[in-house]
């Protein structure tokens, strides 16, 4: 009895004394629970404050395996498949695991629902308070907007980009549990309090993306074609109004949509821009005095540069047109003409100075730089086709700027989608102001502008794009398109940009349609797209007519 008693005295010598504190602290550790406080997620608005992501309070069903009563498993199965719309096999895969102490079985749980399931009162189920991301318009500006993760983290467009704004910083708590997980009470406990994510408000007009939408979902429906993106933006700020892309991510079930459909084709796809590049060698030809709007060429319909022969897109007898009727008719032939007037190093500064081969500054994820050649390294035949648009690369938005900048006298405002964010406090702080760049001389853009209503009128290719009413001013685009699934030019991409009322403009607008296969010229397939979405904005933007007519343009010099 001494000895037995010898060794219990010992073992309670190490418990107590020696090992007392790594057993204090086991014990601790398995006692004290730490629980994260999610932050609430800042909000994503339009211009004018409409919600475009907002996070509401949601719960998470939870179970605990270990404690689930055998007996009433299969009920628990039934019930919890029943009320979240789960797999009952799911669930019972769950609590088989009966080692596990915490096994999710949904989030983003709406918190009356939440309550009904506890309300059952089965062991081992419970809810826990998180936040959901609802996007209330479903697709609306779902490629700008982006989505996030079941962490709450943003995944992808302005989500990810403005993730570190939005998230906030979480908070944490711990407290004691004991051995069915229950909360002891008059324990110790720690509490840090959440601090909530701060508010984006976007350039975006809720209605105007709405419309812009429709218009470019229907026109690539009724085209058969592969994808389409409109882009409309303000001629005065650079601010972009709408960025609709077709087919559009819908961002309460994005995990169901194709990778691709997930980004912002605005500014993720490259493209060769066609004819709507044809601003930009007039802008380089007419700035460096080699030509004037009223300039006669004796245009034929073909033209031999280097190896290659290049035709334009209908045969035609020589004709004896003016730059003007040059960009007007979109004449590939006459584009050339007049851009070898100029050295390809100044063609290739205009370029650049325009805005391409870089990013916008728009500072939208995933946008591409597009692909312009260093003009040391154009082949002959490529210092023709790039004057009207084929052989470089570009996106949507970078088209969109070119514009803009022709509009808005020569000067170029760096485009921007987000208007400004909250502080922490709540108070809204504008975004900085975008850069501006002067790119051509006011005179120069306002010969072009003449040009471009030429386009739109009666003789020209974007005869569809005009609005009762309105001076218009624009240019169609028609381009072989590169593939990469086939290996070479498959199929068109047709477009139409203008910008209006085109003596005073207010709002550019851009669409552009890919690979569509009933019709493929820009002015049949693109063209109407901007006209209904032009139309809607200016009525939603409450922008009048000037009441002014457009000036007569010689297009044909007399023989």
């Amino acid at each position: 009895m001494a000895f037995v008693l010898s060794l219990l005295a010992g073992r309670l010598v190490q418990l107590q004394g020696l090992d007392s504190k790594v057993l204090q602290a086991r014990g601790a550790d398995q006692r004290v629970q730490p629980e994260k406080l999610p932050a609430r997620r800042g909000s994503i608005t339009d211009i004018a404050g409409h919600e475009l992501a907002v996070t509401v309070e949601a719960r998470e069903i939870y179970l605990d395996p270990k404690v689930v009563d055998p007996a009433k498993r299969d009920l628990v199965a039934t019930t919890l498949a029943a009320e979240l719309n789960r797999p009952k096999g799911e669930i019972e895969a769950k609590l088989a695991k009966t080692t596990s102490r915490y096994a999710v079985v949904a989030r983003g749980v709406d918190p009356l629902r939440a309550k009904k399931i506890t309300d059952y009162g089965f062991r081992g189920v419970g809810a826990k308070r998180t936040y959901h991301r609802d996007y209330p318009g479903g697709r609306l500006a779902g490629g700008v907007i982006g989505f996030v993760g079941v962490d709450g983290y943003g995944l992808a467009g302005l989500e990810s980009a403005y993730d570190e704004v939005l998230a906030g910083r979480d908070g944490e708590q711990t407290f004691e549990l004991g051995g069915e997980r229950q909360r002891i009470p008059l324990t110790r406990s720690t509490r840090r309090e959440p601090v909530p994510g701060r508010d984006v408000r976007l350039t975006i007009d809720r209605d105007v993306q709405w419309a812009a939408q429709q218009a470019i979902a229907e026109q690539v429906k009724a085209s058969r074609a592969s994808s389409g993106s409109v882009i409309v933006m303000d001629v005065r700020t650079g601010q972009i109004v709408a960025m609709a892309n077709a087919p559009e991510v819908d961002l309460e079930h994005w995990q169901d949509s194709a990778p691709q459909d997930r980004r912002n084709r605005s500014v993720a796809e490259v493209f060769e821009p066609g004819s709507t590049n044809k601003v930009i060698a007039a802008a380089a030809a007419i700035e460096s005095g080699a030509v004037r709007a009223d300039t006669v060429f004796r245009v034929p319909d073909r033209i031999q540069c280097a190896d290659r022969q290049l035709r334009d897109a209908h045969p035609h007898p020589p004709e004896r047109l003016t730059f003007a009727g040059i960009i007007a008719e979109s004449s590939n032939v006459g584009t050339i003409m007049a851009a070898e007037r100029i050295s390809s190093q100044r063609l290739y500064e205009m370029f650049r100075s325009f805005g391409f081969g870089a990013k916008s500054g728009a500072g939208l994820p995933g946008e591409e730089a597009g692909l312009l050649p260093d003009w040391r390294s154009w082949s002959g035949s490529q210092r023709c086709t790039i004057a009207y648009g084929q052989g470089i690369s570009v996106t949507a938005l970078q088209i969109a700027s070119v514009y803009q900048t022709i509009a808005n006298g020569g000067m170029r405002v760096a485009p921007s989608i987000v208007a400004g964010t909250t502080d922490e406090h709540g108070k809204f702080v504008p975004a900085p102001e975008p850069k501006r760049t002067r790119v051509i001389s006011e005179r120069t853009a306002r010969d072009i502008s003449l040009m471009l209503e030429a386009a739109v009128g009666l003789d020209g290719t974007g005869a569809e794009a005009a609005i009762p009413g309105y001076r218009v001013a624009g240019k169609t685009g028609t381009a072989m398109r590169y593939d990469q699934e086939c290996g070479g030019y498959c199929g068109y991409t047709a477009t139409f940009v203008g910008f209006t009322p085109a003596d005073q403009p207010r709002l550019m607008a851009l669409a552009v349609i890919q690979d569509p296969k009933k019709g493929h010229y820009g002015g049949t397939v693109a063209a109407p797209v901007f006209r209904d979405v032009m139309t809607f904005a200016l009525k939603t933007r409450k922008i009048p007519p000037t009441g002014t007519k457009t000036p007569d343009i010689v297009l044909r010099a007399r023989r």
